[in-house]
């Protein structure tokens, strides 16, 4: 009785596989849609009971909400990608031997990119490319690849170097130590920075509007000029909702890829 109690109170728990979970986390990931379901569906019972004008219905008709959040979607798709394709390989290579002389001149451009004004990025980049959704992608690039870049480095630093060696010494080849043993280790670091960087690129994508990129920010910019307080107040929440949204699918594929025992 007493270790059937014991084992019922403890705040973790070990599946078939051997695999440690986290009660409480596993209750925060499913609460947590739950929670922004709800704030989605008291938005929309407020427009529908809202006395709105003309144009605010114009604004905010499902159809025009729908495009403009596809295209924000679309925004952060791309330069996530982008993002990935770039930081992680980059990480990867400036953690070896013959290219860690470059590491801290490869993390200062980085830095130099997140350092800069986003809004500044985004108009730079319209005045070089020209105005539309590349520009704004470039620029998003360039403003969240450095999370995933310094979490990658971190992570693969972190590993222990007694286990490169252990691996080393069983025979594994330098490119088996690098897939089977270092990456695996680095992986919740890495995801950090990647969840880090989406929600650097669904924030910093409603400026994408002001250089005809589309996405949610054309309602704050609208909100804003036509002293629109519902179309100002829909288009935040919405950007809000989103980046909430890609923070928690961060943290389901986090706590899933996340290597037995740690």
């Amino acid at each position: 009785m007493t270790t059937t109690a014991n084992a019922e109170s403890t705040a973790e728990t070990t599946n078939r596989s051997g695999l440690r979970v986290d009660r409480g986390s596993l209750r925060s990931l499913i609460l947590y849609p739950v929670i922004l379901l709800a704030i989605l569906g008291l938005l929309i019972l407020w427009l529908l009971t809202a006395d709105l004008t003309n144009t605010e219905r114009v604004t905010l008709a499902p159809g025009e909400l729908w495009t403009m959040t596809k295209q924000h979607l679309w925004l952060t798709l791309v330069a996530t990608v982008i993002v990935l394709v770039v930081a992680i390989p980059l990480g990867v290579l400036l953690t070896r031997k013959p290219f860690r002389p470059f590491k801290g001149f490869i993390s200062g451009v980085a830095n130099f990119g997140q350092a800069a004004p986003a809004v500044g990025l985004i108009v730079l980049f319209a005045t070089w490319i020209g105005y539309g959704p590349t520009a704004a992608i470039a620029a998003l690039v360039v403003y969240a690849v450095l999370p995933v870049l310094a979490n990658t480095m971190a992570g693969l630093d972190a590993v222990d170097k007694s286990l490169i060696e252990a691996g080393r010494g069983m025979g594994m080849s330098a490119w088996a130590v690098l897939w089977r043993i270092e990456l695996p280790l680095a992986v919740p670091l890495m995801l950090a920075g990647v969840r880090t960087a989406l929600v650097l690129v669904v924030g910093t994508a409603t400026l994408g509007t002001f250089i005809n990129a589309g996405g949610l920010g054309l309602l704050i910019t609208t909100g804003v000029n036509l002293d629109l307080s519902r179309v100002l107040i829909t288009g935040s929440i919405l950007v809000a909702l989103l980046a909430l949204t890609v923070d928690w699918v961060g943290r389901v594929v986090e706590h899933i890829a996340r290597p037995r025992g740690l």
